[in-house]
């Protein structure tokens, strides 16, 4: 199994989430990060705004790949968002959002944070993996593609 499928529990995905902004995408991670883990909702927020405000997270195809460290938190977390309307994320192909798998790393960062954001660029540069995670209405369904997907071998064509 995947690093990412790995963190990512059905708890984790959201599906039809009313989202109109980043300001608004960022206080529902924090809200989701406060109720599942117990974290500090307005600090999750701030620390995503402020990665963010660095450069834009949107990778292009339809998906943003927000991150952020922060100093005291003990593990990696994922969340998985599906927008219910596409969203303005300022990605490279001007391209409205529609998948959104958010990264919390502990502080400092190690190479496996590095590894992590590496493994989701190249899951959902997969246009396979995008087109079948989109076609999927239940939360199992959701998992089960992030379960089920795996790298590409070196000098293997591009999905």
């Amino acid at each position: 199994m995947n690093a990412v499928a790995r963190m990512l529990t059905p708890d984790d995905i959201c599906l039809d989430v009313e989202l109109a902004d980043k300001p608004q995408l960022f206080e529902k991670i924090g809200l989701l990060m406060e109720q599942r883990y117990g974290l500090a909702h307005d600090f999750i927020a701030r620390g995503l705004a402020r990665r963010e405000a660095a450069g834009s997270t949107g990778l292009g195809q339809g998906v943003a790949l927000p991150h952020a460290r922060f100093k005291g938190l003990t593990q990696t977390r994922a969340i998985y968002l599906r927008p219910k309307l596409p969203m303005p994320f300022a990605s490279p192909d001007d391209m409205p959002v529609t998948d959104i798998l958010a990264l919390l790393v502990p502080e400092p960062a190690s190479n496996a944070h590095l590894e992590l954001l590496a493994e989701a660029a190249q899951m959902f540069s997969d246009r396979r993996f995008r087109e079948q995670l989109r076609a999927c209405i239940e939360v199992r369904e959701v998992k089960d593609r992030f379960d089920a997907w795996t790298p590409a071998a070196p000098g293997a064509s591009p999905r």
